[in-house]
């Protein structure tokens, strides 16, 4: 079989930039771009850069940008499946060896849309960066570059789409380039051009990605009569919600495919509905289902008393903490049950499970701190998460920053429950129903202290 290649040259025009070739932006804007092109007459070409050292943009080249998406899941109870060819990669940079590629990009003048998804860590400050280290910067440090660039040039300015899974990200990624701005002596025309000539979204986005699929890309490579080593997999399900106005949106119209893209004024609630709700399930379930032998989402899903659990979190201990319509919340709470039960995918535990640390802070550790608030009494399954959580920790399937790892393999509860540059403050007062909880692991299984919390 031969590659997956283009037939004739890609002639659509440059108008969006985006950090990241990963699975998450490829089955997720990237789609969406590729529908608004083939299906509203688009011509909205993307750009790839890569933000680590290491990356596919490589492998993303040799295909000229094309790769299959696999769409399945279920909707409203109907299992659905979609396969196309994603087309509207023009092509890949890696900054790292092809600097100039990258920074030649701020002189086109059609550029338009800059999207990222760089993790969770990604949108960061950090001082006393040396703007003529490229590769030593962060990703806003990066950015701040490629803007001046821009500036320099006599361009307008440009609409920001960050992805990443933080609070306010577009404030936040627009902040960090003005404080190395002032930090490199930019000047206040440049700051001045940051503030009027961009507009600096803050969005949520939600979809699962699942990716390359591992286990059947061989036998996908034959039903499709080709090679493609970039195949992304992902559910049905797709919102993405974007704070800006109807002018802003016409720029990139989704509306007129009907795609779930919502403008709003506040992305506020939507993103904290589904962080609690959705993102805090998979991370309060999966290292105890992990640690129980299960490999999937769907084998949570399947398993009794792991999906008892992950439900009686959701329904009594994370919905109670949440300001919307109680009906709302429930609905959404449903359709992520169904998502998770989706059939067709095969997510992995222990890629959830990635940097679990940070997203317990994020996801989780808000809920429990909000249900003590208004109870007055500790949410018991979610705090047993945080058992199970140092309890994965002590095996070695934990994957985290290397520092974090060394520390949590072998503290004590108590060190771990202090260390309030993980956590954004003391959770000591946990420790007595937190030892209690890794006390019943360590001596009977994490299914039999899982049982004590489950009703």
């Amino acid at each position: 079989m031969e590659r997956l290649k283009r037939t004739e040259k890609n002639t659509l025009t440059e108008r969006v930039l985006q950090f990241g070739e990963g699975n998450f932006l490829r089955g997720f804007v990237d789609w969406m771009i590729d529908k608004l092109n083939k299906e509203n007459g688009g011509d909205y070409g993307v750009t790839i850069v890569q933000p680590l050292a290491g990356g596919l943009v490589d492998k993303l080249n040799a295909q000229d940008g094309r790769y299959s998406l696999y769409l399945r899941g279920l909707l409203k109870g109907e299992k659905v499946e979609e396969t196309r060819i994603v087309d509207c990669v023009t092509r890949g940079i890696n900054p790292y060896t092809n600097t100039d590629e990258f920074f030649d990009c701020a002189k086109n003048p059609d550029l338009r849309f800059i999207v990222s998804n760089t993790t969770e860590a990604g949108i960061e400050y950090k001082p006393n960066q040396n703007p003529d280290d490229f590769n030593g910067l962060t990703f806003p440090g990066r950015l701040t570059l490629f803007m001046k660039k821009r500036f320099d040039e006599g361009l307008g300015g440009f609409i920001l789409l960050p992805c990443e899974l933080i609070d306010k990200n577009g404030d936040n990624l627009k902040e960090c380039i003005l404080k190395y701005s002032v930090d490199w002596g930019y000047g206040d025309e440049f700051e001045k051009w940051i503030e009027t000539e961009n507009h600096f979204t803050n969005t949520l986005v939600d979809r699962i990605v699942t990716g390359y699929p591992r286990d059947n890309a061989k036998e996908m490579e034959q039903s499709y009569g080709y090679l493609d080593d970039m195949i992304d997999t992902a559910e049905i399900f797709h919102l993405w919600v974007i704070e800006g106005d109807e002018k802003l949106a016409e720029e990139i119209p989704f509306h007129k495919i009907g795609l779930n893209v919502l403008w709003t004024d506040d992305v506020t609630p939507y993103k904290k509905r589904k962080v609690r709700i959705l993102n805090g399930a998979h991370t309060m379930t999966v290292l105890a289902a992990h640690l129980a032998g299960l490999e999937t989402v769907k084998d949570a899903m399947d398993d009794e008393l792991v999906f008892s659990f992950m439900k009686q979190g959701i329904f009594e201990e994370i919905i109670p903490t949440l300001d919307l319509p109680k009906n709302e919340l429930e609905q959404f709470a449903n359709d992520v049950i169904e998502r998770f039960k989706n059939p067709f995918i095969k997510h992995y535990l222990l890629s959830i499970a990635l940097n679990s640390v940070s997203k317990y802070k994020v996801r989780v550790l808000p809920s429990v701190l909000e249900y003590i608030k208004k109870k007055n009494r500790e949410p018991k399954r979610l705090v047993f998460s945080l058992a199970a959580l140092i309890a994965f920790y002590r095996t070695d399937a934990a994957n985290d920053d290397k520092a974090v790892m060394e520390f949590m393999k072998t503290a004590s509860a108590e060190d771990i429950l202090k260390k309030t540059e993980y956590w954004g403050e003391d959770l000591s007062f946990l420790l007595p129903t937190v030892q209690k909880h890794l006390d019943e692991i360590e001596k009977n299984g994490i299914r039999k202290a899982m049982e004590k919390v489950v009703d």
